[in-house]
């Protein structure tokens, strides 16, 4: 047996591990890399091993830096099947065209620039049309259900608390007289997470990978966050302009979503409009409606399939979208992308960044080389299409509402496998691991290990 880390080994994006017995290969996640642009360039270097050698794969849950190559794994010769839970199965319908989308855009207005200088014109990372064609080979799972994929490899999937159908793997692996058992914890949610359920228990295993995104750092409470919100939202009305959150689509929206409508009189929003300016926001919305039985909160009404939040809307066409440019105050804009990485939400900085007045919540994890990344670290000026822009909004970064576990949530999760396993960190900053690295020697006397790309393991 072998399990080689493909990615996020030392970064938060782009998780991919390959799995290989005597007669199976396997691919655990397919997600894209974000970043700058010579992260994302990684996205193009082709597998260790063919695309049409791979048996199966398996998919912990929607979000793009986990799920986003898989249309191109489609497209280079991958036609087998893709085990994950059935909502994230519903949400990668949307999200992984929404991703198309947006690299056919930036191959055009690439290719606009090449034209007039003559110079090669590039392809998209892939296609709309490869997207739509990789949701054949989807195969939804329930929580709990026990599944042989391949002779000698059983599936389970347990619920990790992240986001909708977000799933923590246990993989048994039967292999020339071997028996063994992996873990993988894909991302873990937080145990004060306003809509998901707690992460799920796990008590056994050979092999632990888990998860290191906020292995350095524990979140503040979850009643701290929920006064500094107030205290925002009541700064920006005095302040008298715009408030901008950039927001996955996934997750943070409907959190954010649940969060306002609970505390509309208390944060006083009624003195605001707000909109969700996310096409995939507005679709995602409409699948957690359908899978209520998924999380804990009470996001929707009965009979209803939409948060109800006073003073709400959606703004769906791009028509809609730039007729919030003429709002000059009293408009909260909740968009996409999450990092700032392309999406709406970039057009909104543009047309508000530059004014004082205004005020950007951040509300989740912002990677190295994103544009999020450096409005958190204080950049006085950022660069949009070309156009440098000053930053005079005040930018708030609010943790307590991250859809991780912290440091101290990962090392209680680890704390329930009972023989201390050994234990891969992945998902994580290399200043992440090595905190969580420490600490987990600690606690548990575990030494924890840092796998570099193309390392290998549980040979």
């Amino acid at each position: 047996m072998k399990l080689t880390f493909l990615g996020a080994a030392g970064a938060v994006t782009g998780s991919c591990y390959l799995l290989q017995t005597s007669r199976h290969t396997l691919l655990l996640e397919c997600g894209q890399v974000q970043g700058s642009a010579a992260e994302e360039a990684l996205n193009r270097l082709p597998l260790p091993v063919p695309p049409d050698s791979i048996d199966a794969v398996v998919l912990s849950h929607a979000h793009i830096d986990h799920s986003g190559r898989l249309p191109l794994l489609h497209r280079e010769g991958y036609d087998g099947p893709i085990y994950t839970h059935e909502a994230t199965r519903a949400l990668c319908g949307v999200m992984l065209r929404d991703s198309a989308y947006l690299h056919e855009k930036d191959a055009d207005w690439e290719n606009r620039k090449r034209r007039r200088k003559g110079l090669p014109l590039v392809k998209p990372l892939y296609t709309q049309a490869d997207a739509e064609r990789v949701m054949g080979q989807f195969v939804g799972l329930d929580y709990l259900e026990r599944k042989e994929i391949l002779p000698g490899i059983e599936v389970r999937l347990n619920d990790a608390g992240h986001i909708l159908g977000s799933a923590i793997v246990e993989m048994w692996l039967e292999d020339q007289g071997q028996s063994r058992k992996l873990v993988f914890s894909g991302d873990l949610g937080s145990a004060s997470a306003p809509v998901m359920n707690d992460p799920t228990v796990i008590t056994g295993a050979d092999l632990v990978m888990l998860e290191s995104t906020y292995g350095d750092r524990n979140h503040r409470s979850f009643e701290s966050t929920l006064d500094e919100l107030r205290t925002i939202f009541k700064s920006a009305a005095d302040s008298g302009g715009n408030v901008l959150i950039p927001a996955f689509a996934v997750g943070r929206t409907q959190d954010l979503l649940f969060l306002m409508a609970e505390h509309y009189g208390e944060w006083r929003l009624d003195r605001w409009q707000v909109f969700l300016d996310s096409p995939m926001g507005i679709e995602a919305t409409g699948i957690y409606s359908q899978f209520r039985r998924l999380y804990r909160a009470e996001l929707f009404r009965d009979g209803q399939h939409w948060p109800v939040l006073p003073n709400f809307g959606v703004t769906a066409s791009s028509g809609e979208s730039m007729s919030l440019n003429r709002i000059e105050s009293g408009a909260i804009i909740i968009a996409g992308s999450g990092m700032c990485t392309g999406g709406r939400i970039r057009h909104h900085l543009k047309h508000n960044v530059w004014r004082s007045e205004c005020h950007v919540i951040v509300i989740g994890y912002q990677a190295q080389g994103t544009l999020g990344r450096r409005l958190v670290d204080g950049a006085p000026r950022i660069r949009l299409w070309q156009e440098t822009i000053q930053v005079n909004a005040r930018i708030h970064t609010v943790g307590g509402l991250s859809a991780h576990a912290d440091q101290a949530g990962l090392l209680d999760w680890y704390g329930n496998f009972t023989a201390r396993p050994p234990v891969y960190l992945v998902h994580g900053e290399e200043k992440a691991r090595l905190a969580l690295t420490d600490q987990l020697q600690k606690r548990y006397g575990v030494e924890a290990h840092r796998p570099k790309l193309g390392e290998v393991a549980f040979r």
